[in-house]
């Protein structure tokens, strides 16, 4: 190692040092406005130091202040906070029936949002239409297009990015194609990730429902199909290759029905209520609805769908051990139907009963996982960008 290569005195250090110290305080800054001197107190950077930092995020547009704090005695302190504007992401959720898309400021404050009808019928059509739609969406803000620096995507199905293709989306035919995300992120114009649809709605819950503060719990999204997010210490658990939370796999007592989506989805609750005697055009929603008014066919055939409900919390509780487990989806979407007869079928299936809960965010939960996870990469690559 040669004398240029190292010592405190550096240029590369010093760029170093700074750029860590305006990190500091500007993450400092997302949790509440502070002053100068509380900055200083809190970090244990010298006064000099965070009064330069600040200069500098100030001038990069990352920082802006925020008032003032009049303390009792001595005089007032201008209070600073992050600049939200200073960048922009985009969270697109794609599902069999809807497309949700939302713009979101860097404090995650959602600026613009559209949900249209997916009636694409091919793969081509479906890509189009997220293009189409996120396009139109920051066209009609106020948001310049060079602001928006990151998109999450949520699909059914696992992403597999070695083959840049999602895998196992039985439920949109053609998604599986190669290329199909590749063409989305080149017409986007904005570098897009890909994460499952389950693992997004549970690091929504986790961020704003009732999953915030948990330390380890699963959102289980019952719908079209049957899948499982898992977050673990603030983070979603994904496995080996993407494919942790797949539980529609899982084998049913090895009979009919062949697999645990088969037994516990939208599609199950149609096909107990018909065997049980309901006719003419069913819909989960529509047996839930029938349930709620009191018929007796509906009320039994949710009440089916409870107790195998208990049977996929029962399985999980065995495996994770998690502390909460959160009901979403079509079918959690009336998850106070259904929570009495998971819980008294969890007393006789086990002693592992982590409490069970229904999503607080609804059909929102994979849109706003997706806004909070483009959010994380968004606000890194606003602070390389402007530092």
């Amino acid at each position: 190692m040669t004398s240029s290569d190292s010592g405190p005195g550096q240029p590369w250090n010093q760029q170093r040092l700074r750029s860590s110290n305006e990190r500091l305080l500007l993450e400092r800054l997302r949790t509440a406005p502070a002053s100068r001197a509380q900055l200083a107190r809190e970090t244990g950077l010298s006064k000099p130091t965070v009064s330069s930092a600040l200069a500098s995020l100030v001038a990069a547009g990352l920082v802006r202040e925020a008032g003032h704090h009049t303390p009792e005695r001595g005089r007032a302190a201008v209070l600073y906070t992050p600049d939200p504007s200073a960048g922009h992401a985009l969270g697109i959720d794609i599902g069999r029936a809807w497309l949700r898309v939302a713009l979101a400021d860097l404090d995650g404050t959602v600026v613009a949002r559209t949900d249209v009808r997916n009636r694409a019928r091919t793969s081509a059509a479906m890509a189009d239409l997220v293009v189409t739609t996120a396009h139109r969406l920051v066209a009609d803000s106020a948001v310049p297009a060079g602001d928006v620096v990151h998109a999450v995507v949520g699909t059914p199905g696992v992403y597999d990015p070695e083959a840049r293709r999602v895998r196992y989306a039985l439920h949109l035919p053609g998604w599986g194609r190669a290329g199909l995300f590749d063409r989305m992120r080149e017409e986007l114009g904005v570098p897009l990730a890909v994460h499952n649809d389950a693992n997004l709605a549970a690091v929504g819950e986790h961020a704003f429902g009732v999953g915030a503060g948990s330390r380890l719990f699963v959102y289980v999204m019952i719908g079209t199909g049957l899948g499982m997010g898992i977050v673990a210490d603030g983070r979603p658990f994904t496995g080996a290759s993407g494919a942790a939370g797949e539980i529609g796999f899982l084998p049913w007592n090895g009979r009919e029905p062949d697999t645990l989506e088969d037994a516990v989805s939208g599609d199950a609750v149609v096909r107990a209520a018909r065997a049980l005697g309901m006719t003419g055009t069913l819909t989960a929603k529509s047996v839930f609805e029938s349930a709620r008014a009191g018929e007796a066919a509906a009320v039994a055939a949710v009440r089916q769908e409870g107790e195998r409900l208990a049977h996929t919390v029962a399985a999980v509780a065995a495996v994770l051990d998690p502390e909460l487990v959160v009901l979403g989806g079509g079918v959690g979407h009336s998850a106070d139907l259904l929570l009495q007869t998971v819980g008294d079928t969890l007393r006789r299936l086990t002693p592992l009963r982590p409490k069970v809960a229904a999503s607080a965010l609804g059909e929102d939960a994979v849109l706003l996982g997706a806004v909070a996870t483009a959010l994380g990469t968004a606000r890194d690559v606003v602070f390389a960008q402007r530092t």
